[in-house]
C-alpha cells in the first residue's frame, strides 16, 4: 500500500501557475512537476477560483490572500466559541450569586 503524497501550498500554486500563467498544457505541467493529472486539474481549478475571490472549503488555500481569509475565518469561529463559553459561564456565576 503506497502512502499518499502531500504537497505544499507553494508547490500547488507553482504547478497550477504553469497552466494558467505560462500556457503549459495540463499534461506538460504534470510531466514537469511530476504529479498526476487529477491533482493538477484540481489545483488549476482551485487557483482559478481563488483568483476570482472564492475561498476554498475543506482544503487549504493556494493563494496568500485566500490563506489569510481562511486564517481570519478560523479566528472568528474561535472567538465566537469563546464568547459563547463566557456568556454561559457568566450566566452561571450570576445565578450562583442570586442563590445565596
Amino acid at each position: 500500500m503506497s502512502k499518499r503524497k502531500s504537497y505544499t501550498t507553494e508547490f500547488k500554486h507553482e504547478a497550477a501557475s504553469l497552466v494558467l500563467d505560462q500556457a503549459y498544457s495540463i499534461n506538460d505541467a504534470c510531466e514537469a512537476m511530476g504529479v498526476g493529472t487529477t491533482a493538477m486539474r484540481r489545483w488549476v481549478t482551485q487557483l482559478k477560483e481563488e483568483r476570482h475571490g472564492v475561498t476554498p472549503k475543506g482544503s487549504r488555500a493556494i493563494t496568500s490572500d485566500q490563506q489569510k481569509i481562511q486564517d481570519l475565518e478560523s479566528q472568528i469561529k474561535k472567538l465566537k466559541r469563546e464568547k459563547e463559553i463566557l456568556k454561559k459561564a457568566s450566566a452561571l456565576l450570576i445565578s450562583d450569586v442570586y442563590q445565596f
